[in-house]
Formats: structure tokens, sequence, C-alpha cells
């Protein structure tokens, strides 16, 4: 199936590693080109090398509110377009209730739900017809993950804006989609898993409760998001597609 991806033009954040850079790679690989981005120079780079021509990357933190325009300026610099955009953000930190200062709820809002609204407002005004801007965000949009407490506080609300925004978006053929990954075998899951007194086990009883009774691979991810971002998907939007094996077991 042709995808419709062939030279078109994405900006890609947080895609240093994990499932940024699953969605990165399954984009180059079909066809587009994309703009990648992280906070440390050096990786952005590596990233970008690794990618090949059709990728460049940028060092940038989400939180940084000249990120838009410096992102999508690059798009159009180096490769003369700019189609779409996936918001993706590494995790904040872990904890329960007590243990999360306000200071990292404060660097959580900025990065993971400010910074993404500022992405995506400004995406919009720069998108034309057949644009798309999409997220990354948590199976905890439905249900809360036990020790991710600012996760599961923020995820949902960015959820809530990016359904407003599908609203506002669609009447200028902009489509809005959503990501909602589980157990994705990325670094985060497993540093995550690592927490625990025995990661073995704790791995071991997260795939149990998975009906495909295993973790998902990135590029599984990676392809997902390729074709929600691409024009084959054109007729969806205001969707929060599950990226989870069958984990979430309501409708």
């Amino acid at each position: 199936m042709d995808l419709g991806l062939k030279d078109r033009v994405y900006v890609v954040t947080g895609a240093t590693r994990g499932l940024g850079n699953a969605a990165a790679r399954e984009l180059v690989a079909d066809g587009a080109k994309v703009v990648v981005t992280g906070r440390a120079g050096e990786r952005v780079a590596e990233a970008a090398a690794e990618l090949g021509p059709n990728a460049v990357g940028v060092a940038v933190d989400n939180a940084d509110a000249g990120a838009p325009e410096r992102l999508i300026a690059a798009a159009r610099e180096h490769f003369g377009g700019f189609h779409g955009i996936l918001v993706s953000v590494g995790g904040p930190p872990p904890g329960f209730v007590a243990d999360n200062t306000d200071e990292q709820w404060r660097e959580a809002f900025e990065s993971v739900f400010l910074g993404a609204v500022r992405l995506a407002r400004t995406a919009a005004a720069e998108l034309a017809a057949g644009g798309v801007v999409g997220f990354v965000l948590s199976g905890s949009v439905h249900e809360p993950i036990p020790g991710l407490t600012v996760s599961n506080g923020l995820r949902p609300g960015l959820a809530g804006f990016a359904k407003s925004i599908a609203d506002e978006l669609g009447p200028r053929g902009i489509r809005v989609v959503g990501l909602l990954p589980a157990r994705i075998d990325t670094d985060r899951v497993r540093e995550l898993d690592a927490l625990s007194a025995d990661p073995v086990a704790t791995r071991t009883a997260n795939e149990s409760r998975i009906p495909l009774r295993r973790y998902g691979r990135p590029e599984e991810f990676g392809r997902v998001a390729a074709f929600l971002l691409s024009p084959a998907a054109s007729y969806l939007t205001g969707v929060m597609v599950p990226v989870d094996g069958g984990m979430r077991h309501g409708f």
C-alpha cells in the first residue's frame, strides 16, 4: 500500500530515541523527509545521520517558546515544505503523589503540555489543507498507570486539547490524531520496569495482562504513526489510536 508519503515533510519532536525515533524511521523509510529534534545536540546530530539524507536534526527543547517557529523554518529551509508535525516528548519523572515536587510538575507542564500546545498551535497556523498534527500520548489517557502520577495528570488534558482542535481545524482540511502506546519495548519502558525490585518479574506480569502476551516493538508503533500522519489516513481525525497489543480492554 502506498501511503503517499514521498517527499512530504514532517517535524518529529523527541526523535533521538524511543517512540519519536521509531516514527521518524518509518516516515523516512516510506519516502518522507523529517526534521528530528531533541535537547542534546550531539545525539540529535547522530539520530539525523542514522536516518540519512532525508533527515535533518535541530537541537531544541519542546518547552522553549521559540521552538515551533525554528522547527517549521528548518523544514521549509532544508526540504522546501511543511506537511505535518508529530509531537513526542520524554516521559515526566515517575512517582506517586507524595514523591513529585512542585518544580517537577512545573517542568513537566512546560514540556509535556504547554510545549505541545505551542507546537500544535504554530503548526496549525502554517499548515495547508491535507496537513496533520499528531500527538504521542499514552494509554494513561484512559486509565492511570501506577507510579506515573505526573503523566497521569497531564496526558488526558492534552488528549482533550487534541480533540478540541480537531473540531477547529477540520473545516480547513487539517487533521489531528493521537497515539496511545502502552508497553512498547523502549529505553523508557525498560527504565520504568527497572524501578521495581524484580524487573524481569515485572515485565512478565505486564506481558500477562496484554492479550498478545508481549511488549510491542518500536517499529510496530512507528508504522502506525506513519500511517496516521500519511495521506492514506485522510479521513481520520480526532481519533486516539491505542498501540498496545490489546492491553486496554474497554471499547
